[in-house]
């Protein structure tokens, strides 16, 4: 009898509240800011929210943060509703901060009017320095004296647009000597004249993240709102807001996020790959993007398989990006087609296959029962990768050599009998023989041999290009790393093989299917596909590369 999986610690406070009959649901949210493309680190709060829902049968909202109009897009909209789908995740409801810019302003004027807010004149600089420090405490100024009326006049003026970007901003009184910077009169509204991708020209006033995140969880009477440590510091503001204004009493609970390996998770940091052209946009599948990673060929399953096994900590640490390529390959080993690609073509010639084509037969893929067969079309001319042969081959080499056996993948044994050269010494073409009775699933040869080897019929073989894709970045913590962290850019990061000779088969193929290339590793098509020219990306090799650089280091 398998052992029950224990429990997260999110997962014990909710049944906690369950149990205590707080709430009789859960709801929970995922609220991204649309100005950047979503990240795998995004991808575990989205399988975490969504999951927790799913389990305690719940509800998650989709709730754009919307309340920075200068960095926001209709463009970053649609390609995050876009990843939560593709990660198999459907939201109750569909909801953005700027739904509520009219509740939100009221709320803040009714902290004006309880004497717990006041508009402030002082510049971005003066007020930091009146904050004080960690050790010492702040000082309020002369406009924190304002009256209540005062304060309110002042507040729909700045609603009205009769000031201009940063020339006042609304400040709520707590306590300037708080240990928590946070508190110190933190500010909660801001002018910026800017059009909203959403409401236009309608206001040149919005709220702070800390302001407008906690009362948009409460107005949706989000149960539990899950936020990363970051917002530790957060939490006591969010409190005091619901306190004073009496709204739903939400929750907030910080997990750890996720780093990972060779990766960068900043937003501001990818847009700086984009913008600088160092990638090819945000879905460049070296990208640590969702949609960077749908377009390498990650199986959406594979995603949430890790971020199951990652787990849900109250402590940062730093995730080995070789755990999410095992749960890639795991799922594919199960899932991908196998198909047969040259690379680096050398011509065989067999020299005693007389027919003009054979057909032979292999299986898609030996993991799945269900899986079936496909037709390889075999012929007098075949291509094998230049690395399989050599014309002096050391001891214990198992592969093509002359005078030496080999069986072709799914057909037959062959031996190598001449080596073919041009004028400059360069070997041309190979010419061998076939054994006929060796054919597989048939073999009545008696012959065994060690090497067997990946082909395609050169008269009927398909060109396609080959994108092999590698880790962005060449060292391990590149948060930590010495030095601007575009120094850290791995040039070998992508190579590209203009004319890899493929198996027909893979023309017949959905664009939606995912492949293994024999003994090459998982491959996907690219969506600069077209129908006289197919594009592969490499997802991930057959084994961990990496890993054996490192035990070389």
């Amino acid at each position: 009898m398998s052992e029950e999986k224990s429990l997260n610690f999110i997962e014990e406070i909710i049944e906690a509240d369950l149990a205590a009959g707080k709430h009789s649901s859960i709801t929970t949210r995922f609220p991204p800011e649309p100005n950047g493309y979503l990240h795998i680190g995004h991808a575990k709060s989205i399988c975490l929210n969504f999951g927790l829902a799913i389990k305690y049968g719940g509800s998650t909202n989709l709730r754009f943060d919307d309340t920075n109009p200068v960095t926001e897009d209709t463009e970053y909209v649609e390609s995050i509703k876009e990843d939560v789908r593709w990660l198999g995740f459907e939201w109750a409801r569909e909801l953005y901060a700027s739904d509520y810019f009219d509740q939100l302003f009221d709320l803040a004027l009714q902290l004006v009017e309880k004497g717990l807010a006041y508009v402030d004149d002082s510049s971005s600089e003066e007020i930091a320095t009146q904050k004080g420090t960690p050790t010492q405490p702040g000082v309020r100024n002369q406009f924190a004296e304002r009256t209540i009326d005062q304060n309110k006049q002042l507040f729909l003026k700045m609603k009205e647009g009769k000031y201009a970007d940063g020339s006042k901003v609304l400040r709520v009184r707590i306590d300037m000597a708080s240990p928590n910077m946070l508190l110190r009169d933190p500010i909660i509204y801001r002018i910026k004249h800017a059009h909203h991708h959403r409401t236009g020209d309608k206001w040149c006033v919005y709220p702070m993240y800390d302001f407008a995140h906690g009362q948009s969880d409460s107005i949706e009477k989000i149960t539990h709102s899950i936020c990363t440590l970051e917002f530790v510091p957060h939490r006591d503001l969010y409190d005091w807001c619901i306190e004073q204004l009496g709204t739903f009493p939400s929750k907030q609970y910080e997990f750890a996020r996720l780093n990972m390996t060779y990766t960068v998770m900043s937003k501001r940091k990818l847009l700086q790959l984009v913008n600088e052209q160092m990638v090819h946009g945000w879905d460049d599948p070296r990208m640590s993007t969702i949609s960077g990673m749908r377009r390498r060929g990650y199986p959406a399953a594979a995603i949430r398989e890790f971020c199951e096994r990652i787990g849900v900590a109250k402590r940062e640490n730093l995730i080995d990006v070789g755990l999410l390529e095992f749960c890639v390959r795991e799922n594919l080993n199960k899932t991908a087609l196998r198909r047969m690609v040259v690379f680096n073509p050398l011509k065989l010639v067999i020299t005693n296959f007389d027919k003009e084509l054979e057909i032979l037969t292999s299986e898609n893929n030996p993991e799945d029962e269900n899986g079936g067969i496909r037709e390889m079309p075999f012929s007098r001319e075949i291509f094998i990768e230049q690395d399989d042969f050599m014309e002096v081959a050391p001891k214990k080499y198992f592969r093509l050599a002359p005078g030496q056996m080999v069986r072709l993948k799914s057909a037959y044994i062959i031996q190598c009998n001449e080596v073919i050269k041009d004028a400059e010494g360069n070997i041309t073409e190979v010419h061998c023989t076939y054994i006929p009775e060796s054919r597989s699933g048939s073999d009545s040869s008696g012959i065994h041999v060690k090497g067997t080897l990946h082909w395609v019929s050169a008269k009927h073989a398909i060109q396609a290009e080959v994108r092999l894709y590698d880790r962005l970045f060449k060292v391990e913590d590149v948060a930590n790393a010495e030095g601007d962290f575009k120094d850290h850019i791995n040039p070998d990061s992508l190579q590209i093989i203009s004319y890899a000779y493929a198996e027909p088969a893979l023309a017949k193929d959905s664009i939606n299917n995912q492949f293994q290339f024999l003994r090459k590793g998982y491959f996907a098509i690219d969506k600069d596909s077209t129908g006289s020219k197919l594009v592969f990306n490499r997802t991930v090799t057959l084994k961990d590369a990496w890993a054996k650089e490192v035990k070389k280091g």
